[in-house]
């Protein structure tokens, strides 16, 4: 049956169900030219506000697929597996997780993005390694994954181009928190990448996108439907983003934390989510071949995963001497500390207000084309749970550019509630779906 733009519209206003047909149109006419921004506009809130069920979000998600190449990883051979996630403060997981997967036979193709506003990116921050290379071709990146299990890079232009249309007209009309909308944009690159199991860390709290767990658990369950209908393997789990992830909030900061972590002295959270991170994934890639979490924590402790990252570093033109002196890393030319002005426990630390301060420092964007500083960022000197003394430092901020960085103390100092008694601890990991 033929069907115009007009109908498309006209019915996801008045609520009904799209066929598959027609959103594959819709998005194929937009990326041709043929459907104008105003009208896949207007379409995109009319599904905001009428939902998109969950066969009108897998027929978006493999529309987007479609409209570009995609990666075929079959080639390889082995087990490849992919990891997603929806982006936290500090959140400098995959830095370490790619390496120790790697480091238990399973293979990694990755392809990350940059950061944008207070949520950093993986590429920002490999970025920050000298001589680090992220743009690689489609050869070198499948070669890199054969020869040494692990390649993180850029993604390309042709990778689900759709997405990257429809993303730039939710970003200006104020339809960027709708979850099917979320779920297909996510999902559409993770398919097109190719890997045959994915992990999916969607953050809940103050530093993430998705603010409680319900939202969250609605966007992992969605995400996990469009896998599994697509053919993969698909698991998650919901971890907390009440405050940043391990110390340090930056790019060439959360390097230095990623490596300490591959040689056994991260911070707790950090290396607790990486093991786990990797259990769980390992387990669902290979369920007759179970892996267990000593193994992994032995891949970790015995510089296995730290040798991977070497491989890695090296095969994309960096540094790997960094691994050995951190030093090497851009260092700043500033610090500022900001210190506590009561005596008590660590209550809260607002992840987004430590995010906001790193990028007031120059280390994210406002927009795709800003350049970052790749010093900048926030140390942090205590976590919820800490005791602390009036005086004593609750924070070290560092930069290189040049700034005023009255703002970032500002937000940095309102991140942190201290109370006379100590919270009840929290878990890291909130919950886990799709086992």
């Amino acid at each position: 049956m033929a069907f115009t733009v007009h109908d498309i519209l006209y019915a996801k206003r008045k609520g009904l169900k799209h066929s598959s047909e027609e959103i594959k149109s819709l998005v194929n006419g937009y990326v041709a030219g043929d459907v104008a921004d105003y009208q896949v506009s207007a379409w995109l809130m009319a599904a905001c506000i009428n939902g998109l069920d969950s066969d009108e979000t897998s027929a978006l998600t493999q529309a987007m697929v479609d409209s570009g190449e995609t990666i075929d990883l079959s080639s390889l051979g082995g087990t490849t597996v992919d990891k997603h996630s929806t982006g936290g403060i500090g959140d400098k997981t995959t830095l370490v997780l790619v390496p120790l997967l790697a480091s238990a036979s399973l293979t990694v193709a990755k392809m990350s993005g940059r950061g944008l506003g207070i949520t950093g990116g993986t590429i920002d921050k490999l970025e920050s390694i000298p001589g680090f290379s992220v743009n690689l071709s489609k050869e070198q990146f499948l070669d890199q994954a054969r020869r040494i299990g692990c390649v993180v890079a850029g993604q390309t232009a042709n990778l689900a181009p759709a997405d990257k249309k429809i993303y730039a007209l939710r970003d200006v009309t104020a339809t960027v928190d709708c979850i099917p909308l979320i779920a297909a944009s996510v999902m559409s690159k993770k398919i097109a990448s190719g890997a045959k199991t994915i992990l999916l860390d969607v953050k809940s709290g103050s530093g993430a996108f998705m603010k409680d767990i319900e939202s969250a658990r609605e966007l992992a369950d969605t995400m996990i439907d469009i896998g599994r209908a697509a053919g993969r393997r698909t698991i998650a789990v919901i971890s907390d983003m009440d405050q940043p992830l391990g110390l340090a909030v930056g790019n060439s900061v959360e390097v230095a934390e990623a490596i300490d972590t591959l040689k056994g002295n991260g911070p707790s959270d950090l290396t607790e989510l990486c093991i786990e991170l990797a259990s769980l994934l390992c387990n669902a890639a290979c369920p007759e071949n179970g892996i267990s979490r000593t193994q992994i924590e032995e891949l970790l402790s015995s510089g296995a995963a730290l040798l991977k990252f070497r491989q890695m570093i090296e095969a994309q033109d960096g540094d790997s001497k960094v691994l050995d002196d951190t030093s090497l890393l851009p260092q700043a030319k500033f610090s500022l500390s900001v210190y506590a002005k009561s005596s008590g426990y660590i209550t809260a630390v607002d992840a987004e207000r430590i995010g906001r301060a790193a990028c007031l420092l120059g280390a994210g964007r406002s927009r795709k084309e800003d350049q970052i500083d790749p010093t900048a960022g926030v140390l942090l000197r205590k976590k919820i749970g800490d005791q602390i003394e009036a005086g004593e430092e609750l924070a070290v901020l560092v930069w290189s550019g040049n700034i005023s960085p009255e703002p970032a103390v500002l937000s940095a100092e309102s991140a942190f509630s201290i109370g006379a008694h100590a919270p009840e601890s929290k878990p890291l990991i909130q919950d886990k779906l799709g086992f």
